[in-house]
């Protein structure tokens, strides 16, 4: 199993600066990584020194909060779309669905969708902040909106990615979007067990150390 094809290797703290994320894509490039993950900021600049290669550039929208106006998300998304990007990972309006404003939170991700076209779109729910049946609920209007991926986590929450939480979204979703574990994924162990409940992607900022540290078995990357 190659795990290394299952990760957006991912720098998003906010003192981030140009080096850091030059490095990121030179390892990500190295261990051939499906993508980078990255704010709008450093777009462009992952897109040159990823140019020529596999590593596709995903970039966040509306993080890590989500409270910014469907307006506002949209905007970034298409600007980072514009920009080079070729993914982008989206939070929902959590305040909005714990109120229980179903509508808004889909039509904002079915807006942002639309506006970004055939590429990918990952939608981030904060699962620390739901209960399991507000998890189901973001799930379905996550699918309803045409969503990619569902994701679990930005990893700036209370609290990352969970197998009782990713099968519930994989119950929900059914094949209809992707899943994409996010937030305290450190060791081999729960990488491959996310990938074995159905996990397609993987958020982390150890990849380097997932592939390269703790594997006897050499061919498993």
């Amino acid at each position: 199993m190659k795990i290394n094809r299952y990760i957006d290797h991912t720098l998003l703290k906010a003192t981030a600066t140009k080096s850091e994320i030059e490095k990121l894509c030179n390892e990500a490039i190295e261990h051939e990584f499906y993508a980078v993950c990255v704010n709008g900021s450093f777009v462009e600049l992952a897109v040159i020194e990823l140019q020529n290669t596999n590593v596709k550039v995903a970039a966040v929208i509306g993080f890590p909060l989500g409270a910014m106006t469907t307006e506002a998300k949209v905007f970034e998304a298409k600007d980072c779309i514009d920009k080079g990007a070729s993914e982008i990972d989206m939070v929902i309006n959590i305040g909005k669905l714990l109120e229980g404003d179903e509508k808004y939170v889909e039509k904002e991700i079915r807006l942002i969708k639309e506006a970004i076209g055939e590429n990918v779109l990952k939608v981030i729910f904060e699962n620390c902040y739901l209960t399991k049946e507000q998890i189901k609920t973001a799930s379905q209007l996550a699918v309803n909106a045409g969503a990619d991926f569902v994701k679990t986590s930005t990893g700036f929450g209370t609290g990352g990615a969970t197998f009782e939480d990713v099968t519930i979204m994989d119950n929900v979703v059914d094949g209809k979007a992707q899943i994409k574990a996010a937030g305290g994924i450190r060791d081999v162990e729960t990488a491959l067990k996310y990938i074995e409940m159905g996990v397609t992607r993987l958020g982390t900022s150890s990849g380097v150390s997932l592939v390269t540290t703790g594997i006897s078995d050499k061919n498993q990357y």
